[in-house]
């Protein structure tokens, strides 16, 4: 259970949801949490609440899509701590929409972010993390990433080069000390619903469309700490979700018309006059 005592680390989007409960769950291992978010006061907010509660956290605002900043603030942290041990690259946004109706600026929104954000995560820890020999990358993507996510196909798209991303550098880092993980979590009880672009269908709509039960982000957190604890390569729950990867390979014809399905439920609800 020593596994995060003392250890410095960096996570992206922790201002909420399960970026939120991480940090939380790691300051309470005794970790030193350096929280970052866009929203920089929901960065501020949940390191203040660590720290009343006798644990240590610091936190800054960083939007992940600019390059530069990422460097530095991680350079920072480096030299004021003398090392990073974890990076969690968390940050991410989700989409509810038929691809037919998505603007080439959406696309390009979610890229920035979802991918782009992480990739200038792995740039500003990792050459730090090889020279000091050690260090371990988390990087945020979902089951979509795994098996699809048709409505969600850019979201999607995404998530599933954050998982090659991670699968490939785990394999180039392992002789260089350092660790890599894509976590592929299923459906969580967070804000991404009501903060997700939807185009073509009304916003209350979309949390009401998950299949699945939604977990807490405090249960996502702590299955997400097992598997990092384990140096799991790929981090997925919950149970339908590793049901859901295995038919991907087993049932690939099943797995298609469930998602058909729901296309087909999704787009009863597509509202052309609103597009």
């Amino acid at each position: 259970m020593d596994e995060f005592r003392d250890k410095i680390v960096f996570l992206t989007g922790g201002g909420s949801g399960i970026g939120k409960a991480i940090s939380e769950a790691l300051a309470r291992e005794g970790a030193f949490v350096v929280v970052t978010d866009a929203r920089g006061e929901t960065a501020t907010t949940v390191a203040e609440a660590i720290r009343a509660a006798g644990d240590r956290a610091e936190s800054f605002r960083l939007d992940v899509r600019d390059a530069a900043a990422f460097g530095a603030l991680v350079q920072d942290v480096v030299t004021r701590h003398g090392r990073i041990d974890y990076l969690f690259n968390n940050a991410g946004i989700g989409i509810a929409a038929d691809v037919r109706d998505v603007s080439l600026d959406e696309w390009n929104h979610i890229i920035d972010i979802n991918l782009k954000g992480v990739i200038h995560g792995v740039m500003a820890a990792y050459p730090i993390m090889t020279r000091q020999g050690f260090g371990h990358i988390v990087n945020t993507s979902s089951l979509s990433g795994l098996v699809g996510f048709p409505t969600g196909t850019p979201y999607a798209m995404t998530k599933a080069a954050v998982v090659s991303l991670s699968r490939d550098l785990r394999i180039e880092a392992r002789d260089l000390g350092v660790r890599v993980t894509a976590l592929c979590p299923g459906f969580i009880d967070t804000r991404i619903y009501e903060n997700a672009t939807a185009i073509g269908v009304a916003q209350d709509k979309v949390r009401r469309m998950v299949p699945f039960k939604l977990i807490s982000a405090e249960e996502a957190a702590r299955l997400t700490l097992d598997g990092v604890r384990r140096n799991d390569a790929v981090i997925v729950f919950p149970r339908y979700g590793r049901i859901l990867w295995w038919m991907s390979f087993l049932f690939p014809s099943r797995l298609e018309a469930k998602s058909l399905a729901g296309v087909r439920r999704f787009r009863r609800h597509r509202d052309a006059k609103a597009l």
